[in-house]
């Protein structure tokens, strides 16, 4: 199965999990993406505090079918997960770990599935600031 993980969570994600969920003997390359929270937005009138990630109940599944579309015919394997609740400005909020025969596969995989999560994924964040404020930023990562 090329899909070895395909996760929403609420507990912190781990990169080791996800790189132990893709091991295989054929893979001579392995690429990993660890989208953080970080301290500020573009948008932002202050720092930001923390993310609050919610998810549609389908957003699993989903998911599953993201990594799938990335994978397409390649020999790729794929582990991802976003995590949902309040994230603090530095915990992980998605981790993709990639491992393909070859690293160019293995690149094009991991960005395709990423850049996927963040324009079809149902997960909506709200963006919190210093001052309380708060901003509600879509749909996707």
């Amino acid at each position: 199965m090329p899909v070895r993980v395909a996760r929403i969570s609420n507990d912190a994600l781990e990169l080791d999990a996800h790189i132990a969920a893709v091991e295989d003997p054929a893979a001579g390359a392995v690429t990993t993406f660890v989208g953080r929270v970080r301290d500020h937005d573009p948008d932002a009138q202050g720092a930001v505090v923390a993310l609050e990630y919610s998810a549609h109940p389908d957003a699993e599944t989903a998911l599953a079918r993201i990594a799938e579309r990335a994978i397409g015919d390649t020999d790729a394997l794929v582990a991802v997960s976003h995590r949902v609740g309040r994230l603090a400005v530095g915990d992980a909020a998605v981790v993709i770990a990639v491992a393909s025969s070859h690293r160019a596969e293995a690149f094009e995989v991991c960005r395709a599935v990423i850049e996927t999560i963040k324009t079809d994924l149902p997960v909506w964040k709200r963006q919190v600031e210093a001052d309380g404020s708060t901003a509600w930023k879509g749909l996707g990562g």
